[in-house]
């Protein structure tokens, strides 16, 4: 069995159980729910080798009918050089971007994403893609995430860290440093990179 096969059925078993809790009346089968909550977490703390509590942790607060996590990444290239910012998480270097929040217009939250990450500020002028994470070379995660990536122009600000980022730089896109590919993948950002110079592409999408 690969992780990434374990990850799937775990996220497929965990949103039946956090469905099942946002739907059902019944108080056994609450029980029976909550149960199968538990034995995700105990299954992914024995393959993953991790504490139960920190499994328990990965859903913790999930609640109500089980939909995709969606993440933005914004995109801001001049002169062919792409703007990325490290994570202090990893010590990698990725497009700035991060959770949509709730009341977020998309094009907000990867506008807010970008000042906050790098000190710049970015105008959203295209979704270039909206993919599925789990159908790309991304290491295998836990939870099921729709990645959203946005050409966006320079409008002003200047590099400035943040809580979550170290550095900010701008890097030629044939020569990008060590990705948080987790984040982002290399070839993720040249297609973003064509997409800003042929803003007639379709966005791409799975």
């Amino acid at each position: 069995m690969q992780p990434r096969d374990l990850l799937e059925w775990a996220r497929q078993v965990q949103a039946i159980a956090q469905n099942g809790l946002a739907f059902t009346h019944d108080p056994y089968d609450r029980e029976r729910y909550t149960q199968l909550t538990e034995l995700v977490a105990l299954l992914l703390a024995r393959e993953l080798a991790i504490p139960a509590e920190s499994a328990r942790a990965l859903w913790a607060g999930e609640r109500g009918y089980a939909t995709p996590k969606v993440d933005v990444r914004g995109g801001v290239f001049v002169d062919g050089r792409v703007l990325l910012v490290r994570e202090r998480t990893d010590g990698r270097w990725t497009l700035p971007g991060g959770w949509a929040d709730v009341n977020d217009a998309p094009s907000e939250a990867v506008a807010r994403e970008i000042c906050e990450e790098s000190g710049y500020r970015a105008r959203p002028v295209k979704l270039a893609a909206l993919i599925d994470k789990n159908r790309h070379p991304h290491p295998a995660g836990v939870h099921h995430i729709y990645k959203l990536f946005f050409v966006c122009e320079l409008t002003g600000g200047a590099a400035a860290t943040s809580a979550e980022t170290d550095a900010v730089e701008f890097f030629p896109v044939q020569q990008l440093p060590p990705l948080s590919t987790g984040r982002v993948l290399p070839q993720q950002i040249e297609r973003l990179y064509q997409h800003s110079l042929d803003p007639t592409l379709p966005t791409d999408f799975d």
